[in-house]
Order: structure tokens, then C-alpha cells, then sequence
């Protein structure tokens, strides 16, 4: 699977921006190679503002161009999101910038955090709810995480795009993260 690492702040902030995030959600709900004009569109937006916003996801390689059309005279492109891993770097990053590094990616955190959440809660009140939460610790080897990271990723490649009329789009939110030890000696 592909990685996208991102190592500046800048970066970061591109990747992090709540707008930008929803591009990127209308790209992946739309499953095909898309213009900027069609997104705009979707998300009932002006164009320019959507592009400039998508200039920014281009700039760092979560909108890749996959292909371009001349309609009229006019060359429309089409581009796709990213699909894989993006991982951000914090040990590459200045250490006079660190503090706004991880006030930045606290923010994308609980951006992503908020929007799984109210997701599950607003779906949870439909006529037929199907939704499952759990929250546990577990205990894994290095190795068995790295595992566990490779089988989600995986799974979410496999199953990312419809693949048949019987199947049905769910939401899956996984969150994983090591404890460190100070954390489990009890007092």
C-alpha cells in the first residue's frame, strides 16, 4: 500500500484543514475520476474556491491527476485522491516548530475524531441502525501490530469501492495507538 508522509508543517496544515477534508470525502464518495468543477458541484460551491483548495491537496499528493478531456475547447481534468497510509513525520520537523506541529495535528485528530462520531450518531436514529462501537486494549507485539495495521489497510483497499448491488457503504473508524508502559504499572 502506498504512503504519503508528511514532514512540514505546511503539510500538515494542507492535510489538516477541515474544507480540504471534505473535498477529499467528496472525491472518495464518488468513485471515479472527477473534476474539480463536479466536486464543486456536489458540495454546492463555487469552483474557484474549490480549486484553489484542491491545488493545495495537488501540491502535496493527496489529488493526483488521472487523466485530462478537451469538451468544447476546454481541457477538463480529472483527478483522484490519494489511497493509502499518510503518515506524518514529527521527528523531521524543526523543534521551534514542534509545539505548533502537535497543536496542528491534535486538530486534524479530533477532526477526524468528530466527524466519525457524529457520523455514528446520526445514522444510529435511523429505522434500521446498524452500527458497532468497541473499545478495548489489547496486547500485541510490535510485529503484531504492524500485523494489524497491514490487515486493516488492506481490508479497506479491498472493500473501498462498490464492488457488487448487493453490498452496502459503511463507516469504519479504527484508532490505534501504543500505551506506553508508565501508563500500565498500577499504583
Amino acid at each position: 500500500m502506498n504512503t504519503i508522509t508528511l514532514k512540514t508543517l505546511e503539510e500538515i496544515r494542507i492535510y489538516s484543514d477541515p474544507y480540504r477534508l471534505n473535498i477529499m470525502n467528496e472525491f472518495q464518495k464518488i468513485d471515479r475520476p472527477a473534476t474539480v468543477k463536479e466536486i464543486a458541484d456536489l458540495m454546492g460551491e463555487v469552483p474557484a474556491k474549490v480549486y484553489y483548495h484542491a491545488k493545495k491537496l495537488i501540491s502535496i499528493g493527496l489529488l493526483t491527476l488521472d487523466h485530462t478531456r478537451q469538451i468544447n475547447g476546454i481541457t477538463a481534468k480529472y483527478y483522484l485522491p490519494f489511497q493509502g497510509n499518510i503518515s506524518i513525520k514529527r521527528s523531521e520537523i524543526d523543534q521551534a516548530v514542534q509545539h505548533v506541529f502537535i497543536s496542528e495535528a491534535q486538530q486534524l485528530l479530533e477532526d477526524i475524531y468528530t466527524k466519525s462520531k457524529n457520523k455514528f450518531l446520526s445514522l444510529s436514529n435511523v429505522d434500521k441502525p446498524y452500527g458497532q462501537l468497541a473499545n478495548s486494549e489489547v496486547y500485541l507485539t510490535a510485529e503484531q501490530a504492524d500485523e494489524f495495521l497491514e490487515w486493516i489497510n488492506e481490508f479497506h483497499t479491498k472493500y473501498q469501492n462498490k464492488k457488487s448491488e448487493a453490498q452496502e457503504r459503511y463507516d469504519i473508524f479504527t484508532s490505534i495507538v501504543k500505551i506506553p508502559d508508565d501508563n500500565n504499572k498500577s499504583s
